[in-house]
């Protein structure tokens, strides 16, 4: 029980935090959802850092429920990148979309080795 309240709780965090960034201003002619780019390359160098820091300092597992699947999962947003790919797609922003689809997956996935490797050697 106490693991769903940790998740949960990390969840909160997580969702406000994305909530506030989508607050910020952010000039949008482009047609480019860069608000939920920032977010899920941000979150993907977090969970990347959090997984290394966890292995080398043995971190509870309860403290990685309430970051890595709490916090980071409450902080990313996937469903919405789905949405707004097919929001582009639709308004035929077909090049904005692959752009953004690509960009999210190889620098999403280059920020998690990224945040692994930066915390390793901590």
């Amino acid at each position: 029980m106490i693991e769903c309240l940790l998740v949960g709780l990390g969840g909160f965090l997580g969702s406000v935090l994305r909530y506030l960034i989508g607050l910020m201003y952010v000039n949008t002619d482009s047609g480019f959802p860069l608000k939920t780019f920032i977010i899920n390359i941000l979150g993907a160098f977090i969970i990347g850092a959090l997984s290394s820091i966890a292995i080398k300092y043995n971190v509870n597992s309860k403290a990685i429920l309430f970051l890595k699947v709490g916090l980071c999962g409450g902080f990313t947003t996937f469903s919405t990148f789905a949405l707004e790919t097919q929001e582009l797609l639709k308004n035929d922003r077909v090049g904005v979309a692959i752009i953004y689809v690509t960009l999210s997956v190889v620098i999403g996935v280059t920020a998690v080795v990224l945040g692994e490797n930066l915390f390793k050697n901590l």
